[in-house]
């Protein structure tokens, strides 16, 4: 099997770390990289014996696929330059700046029959993994992802910058359309908006509140989903997922669950158990690029599609098209 030549196209700190993962990895051959600042790329190229290009053409006559880590402006550009030419794309949130650039992303990969897998990287979460035997079907999520002030990321709203993470988590677990979004924002310490709360409401009636902020005092990266007959709670970063089941008899042994109680008598009889699922120890980032890897072997449709990218995206817009309409700077 020949190896895959990948190639990366902005090389800031995310970057820097899709280069150092695809360094690392087997059967891949690092390309090389571009950056607009050509000393970056030097440097970061360099650091991990591979070639900085000085053009984005030259990069890709080397390539059979590219990682995009530019800034989210320049995402549409460098695919559709990239798509003409055939090649594979891994995209970093979130897939483009509008929602029509992902649609001509979206049209020119299916013209060409390449893969495109989006950048979601929560998906890839440990917490997130550990949940993959249950069925996740969440009647009313609640999310928090609260980060310190960081001015890396304030080009774009948090919305896009942090919420579209949970974003995409809920609609990959609610397979259901969203028919209403209520959401208020606050740009406070930058020109756009830095903290946002969105209450979503899905056509099968669930409902999600989710709330951003990159001006915490404190990081939180929590989800909690409550559905018929048990409680998910998620913890990003710690990578740890607990959840709590009514259960008959028959699964209240099983192994790792941890009986908390009764409900009901007789036969509607049932027990309340407690289970913290066993996470595996993932390098989330690396695990992403070797499934963008195996989707190109295997010409098959990657974890994170650019349609899922793009659902995420349309409704990150609507909940800033809902803010905009009386967002106040502090």
């Amino acid at each position: 099997m020949e190896p895959l030549r990948i190639g990366v196209v902005g090389v800031g700190h995310l970057g820097a770390l899709h280069v150092k993962m695809l360094a690392e990895m087997p059967d891949i051959v690092l390309a090389g990289v571009f950056d607009i600042d050509m000393e970056k790329a030097r440097r970061v190229a360099a650091e991990f014996n591979a070639k900085a290009f000085t053009s984005l053409d030259e990069l890709l006559n080397t390539t059979d696929a590219l990682t995009v880590a530019t800034n989210t402006t320049a995402h549409h550009s460098v695919a559709m330059k990239s798509l003409a030419c055939g090649k594979h794309l891994f995209i970093e949130k979130p897939i483009a700046h509008s929602v029509t650039e992902a649609d001509e992303i979206i049209r020119q990969a299916n013209e060409k029959s390449v893969i495109v897998q989006v950048g979601h990287i929560e998906r890839f979460n440990a917490a997130i993994l550990a949940l993959e035997k249950y069925s996740i079907a969440p009647m009313f999520v609640e999310s928090h992802r609260l980060a310190q002030f960081n001015p890396r990321g304030t080009d774009v709203a948090v919305v896009l910058d942090l919420m579209i993470h949970d974003i995409d988590i809920i609609l990959s677990f609610v397979k259901s359309p969203v028919v209403k979004v209520d959401a208020n924002g606050v740009a406070v310490v930058s020109d756009n908006i830095d903290i946002a709360n969105a209450r979503l409401q899905f056509e099968n009636g669930c409902v999600a509140n989710v709330t951003a902020s990159r001006i915490s005092q404190r990081k939180m990266r929590k989800m909690r989903m409550f559905q018929r007959n048990a409680y998910i709670s998620v913890d990003f970063s710690e990578g740890l997922a607990e959840v709590f089941r009514l259960v008959g008899d028959e699964e209240s042994s099983a192994k790792g669950t941890m009986m908390l109680g009764e409900l009901g008598s007789g036969k509607y009889k049932r027990k309340i158990v407690y289970e913290q699922p066993e996470v595996k120890e993932v390098n989330a980032l690396k695990y992403e690029l070797n499934l963008f890897a195996k989707a190109i072997r295997q010409n098959t449709p990657p974890p994170v599609t650019a349609e899922d990218g793009k659902r995420a995206l349309e409704v990150a817009h609507i909940i800033m098209d809902r803010i905009s309409q009386q967002t106040i700077k502090l």
